[in-house]
C-alpha cells in the first residue's frame, strides 16, 4: 500500500508542479502581450484561472495523503490510545464521506451539466475543467482509506496541527 500511496503522490506532485509552472509562464505571457504588444491575451487569463483550480484541488489531495487537514489534537490527546485511533478514523471517515458526496457525486453532476457550456475564450466545454472535482474526490477517498488502515495498524503517527 505504501507503493500505491507513493506512486499516486508522485504523480500528483508532478501535475501540481506542471500546473504551477504553466500558470507562471501564462501570466508572463499575459504581461508581455498586455504591456509590450498592447494586445492582451484573453485565453491565457482564462486558462490560468482553471489551472489555479486544478492546482488547488490536486494540492488538497496531497494534503489528504499527508493527513495534514485541520484537526484539534488537544481534544484527541485527552483520550486513551484506542479512543484516539477511533477519533482519528472518524475524522478520516468524515473526509471520505465529504469526498464521496461533494466531490465525486456533486462533481460528476456539475461536470456533466457543464459539458454543454463552452468557455468564452478557449472554446472548449467547461466540463473538461470540472473533471478535477470527481478525480480528486476519488483520490481523497483512496487516501482516506489508506490513512485509516495506517491508523489502525499504528504505522502512521498523528500529524501535528500547523
Amino acid at each position: 500500500m505504501k507503493a500505491l500511496r507513493n506512486g499516486i503522490t508522485k504523480i500528483l506532485n508532478g501535475l501540481a508542479g506542471i500546473s504551477f509552472l504553466a500558470m507562471v509562464l501564462l501570466t508572463c505571457w499575459q504581461v508581455f502581450t498586455r504591456y509590450v504588444l498592447k494586445n492582451p491575451s484573453t485565453w491565457s487569463e482564462e486558462l490560468v484561472g482553471y489551472l489555479f483550480a486544478w492546482m488547488s484541488l490536486l494540492g488538497a489531495s496531497i494534503v489528504t495523503c499527508e493527513r495534514g487537514h485541520m484537526n484539534i489534537p488537544i481534544v484527541v490527546e485527552r483520550f486513551g490510545a484506542g479512543a484516539q485511533k477511533g477519533l482519528l478514523c472518524l475524522g478520516e471517515l468524515i473526509a471520505f464521506l465529504f469526498s464521496a458526496v461533494i466531490l465525486v457525486f456533486g462533481g460528476v453532476q456539475i461536470t456533466t451539466l457543464a459539458m454543454g457550456q463552452m468557455t468564452s475564450s478557449l472554446g472548449v466545454p467547461i466540463g473538461i475543467f470540472y473533471i478535477v472535482l470527481p478525480l480528486c474526490g476519488v483520490l481523497n477517498m483512496v487516501y482516506t482509506v489508506l490513512n485509516m488502515v495506517d491508523i489502525l495498524r499504528g504505522s502512521q503517527e498523528e500529524k501535528e496541527a500547523v
